[in-house]
């Protein structure tokens, strides 16, 4: 699966009336530190729910007209505002934790003591 694949399958599962930031969404997909692909995953996609996804802090990032349109529906969904930040301990989406294979751990070797005289 591709990175766009899964960032994308991994916006389809924030449920009605709560939001993830882009960042959050980065590392549930398995690549933190990738919240500037969530951005161009969401510009080129279609029907997502993009609304429910926001900068950090729960701010809407978005300019003019499509600010606006991100308010009223995330408003519509029954998310609170607190100021012009989503109210995000009321309404942040908890993804599951990823499951990645363990590690194997690597022996320490110990260097021979040495007397200091």
């Amino acid at each position: 699966m591709t990175m766009r694949a899964r960032i994308l399958d991994t916006i389809r599962k924030i449920p009605r009336g709560k939001a993830s930031t882009y960042g959050a969404i980065a590392r549930a997909a398995g690549y933190p530190g990738a919240a500037r692909q969530v951005v161009a995953a969401l510009r080129g996609s279609f029907d997502l729910p993009w609304q429910r996804v926001l900068g950090a802090g729960g701010e809407i990032k978005l300019r003019g007209d499509s600010a606006y349109e991100q308010r009223l529906r995330l408003e519509a969904e029954g998310v609170t505002f607190r100021g012009r930040r989503v109210d995000m301990k009321n309404h942040e989406f908890k993804f599951a934790k990823l499951k990645t294979a363990a590690k194997p751990k690597k022996k320490r070797t110990r260097k021979p003591r040495t007397s200091k005289v």
